[in-house]
């Protein structure tokens, strides 16, 4: 990898095209609902932007982990409640575990969500019906599936693939090791899961043949599919790192793209909803648009001056969502900045 070393060169910015925002605490999800922007904080809180309003949706508690699907946004919070919230800002509890620590969350475009705690899964269906699977290890990572009323669920030495409905053991995608979060292609053809490693672990579902996808120096939290599905981004690199799914192989035995190459590490990316545009953030704050064709990068955001880029109160991204039109791009760090980037028309 090639280092941009002059981070002063950008000849074309956005920087004034982004309203900043202060959200008051770690980000923990960026999402839009109903075209309304929202932040989910790790101290219980859930802002709407566009208005501050704050709704205490974990009040005893922090949200650890969220989820959206541009209608709602589900919660899970160290007081053991998973909370679904309406883009109106009505919440409804969709479970609680007696306290326990939630570790997952999805959510489905029919309103169905899904949940983890150590072993157990939950899924609650559109009508409320909840059924129950205890998985091999504890389940760090969940994703709904496109077919059906699936889950792919994370642990340790592979995936599981759920049907909550159908009786009998699930799928199993074998890989050694601790898997933490996992992610379905557009089609349903492949699984891909990080993991502690460093590295990720993919699959043909179909005929579970499995790949290795390595070369990264610290974990991957962050995963992006193309509008056409065609290409993966992933973070934890020093570039945001683009894996080809074209073929009926996917990226076996082909080597990834990079975009944005910077020396801090990616921590957030999220592909455009209409064209091969990615967002990229970074740990030290900076959020570049990349064009995939090219590598052609547009500067978003630079840190603020004083902000520390080390420590407890970094200014790491920590969420990063477009609004389903790919006209603003919602972000928010670690210390709790925030900003809005709306395109200029």
């Amino acid at each position: 990898m090639e280092t941009n070393m002059d981070e002063q060169t950008y000849d074309s910015s956005l920087t004034s095209h982004v309203a900043p925002l202060e959200a008051g605490a770690h980000v923990v999800l960026a999402a839009f609902l109903k075209g309304a922007p929202v932040l989910a904080l790790a101290n219980g809180e859930v802002v709407f932007t566009n208005d501050g309003k704050r709704i205490g949706a974990h009040p005893d508690g922090g949200i650890l982990v969220a989820a959206s699907d541009a209608t709602r946004l589900v919660t899970g919070g160290d007081d053991g409640r998973v909370v679904i919230m309406s883009a109106e800002g009505g919440t409804t509890e969709a479970g609680s575990e007696n306290g326990k620590w939630i570790d997952a969350v999805a959510v489905r475009d029919d309103g169905s969500v899904a949940w983890s705690v150590a072993r157990q899964v939950r899924a609650r269906d559109a009508k409320g019906v909840v059924k129950n699977f205890e998985a091999p290890s504890s389940v760090r990572g969940l994703a709904f599936m496109p077919k059906g009323y699936r889950l792919a669920l994370a642990h340790y030495n592979g995936l599981s693939l759920w049907f909550p409905n159908i009786v009998g053991e699930p799928d199993f995608l074998k890989w050694a090791g601790s898997h933490l979060d996992v992610t379905i292609s557009r089609d349903g053809n492949f699984a891909v899961s990080s993991m502690q490693e460093n590295s990720l672990h993919g699959w043909r579902i179909a005929d579970k043949k499995d790949m290795r996808m390595t070369g990264y120096p610290s974990k991957t939290r962050s995963f992006s599919w193309s509008s056409d599905g065609e290409w993966l981004a992933t973070s934890g690199a020093d570039a945001c790192v683009v894996w080809p799914f074209q073929s009926k192989d996917g990226p076996m035995g082909k080597a990834p793209k990079e975009c944005g190459v910077r020396k801090p590490k990616v921590t957030q990316v999220a592909f455009h909803p209409k064209s091969p545009v990615l967002a990229v953030a970074y740990e030290d704050g900076w959020i570049l648009l990349c064009r995939l064709a090219d590598g052609a990068e547009l500067l978003v955001r630079r840190t603020p001056e004083g902000t520390p880029t080390t420590g407890r109160n970094r200014a790491a991204i920590s969420a990063l969502c477009w609004d389903q039109d790919g006209k603003r791009l919602l972000f928010g760090a670690e210390n709790g900045d925030a900003g809005l980037l709306t395109l200029p028309v």
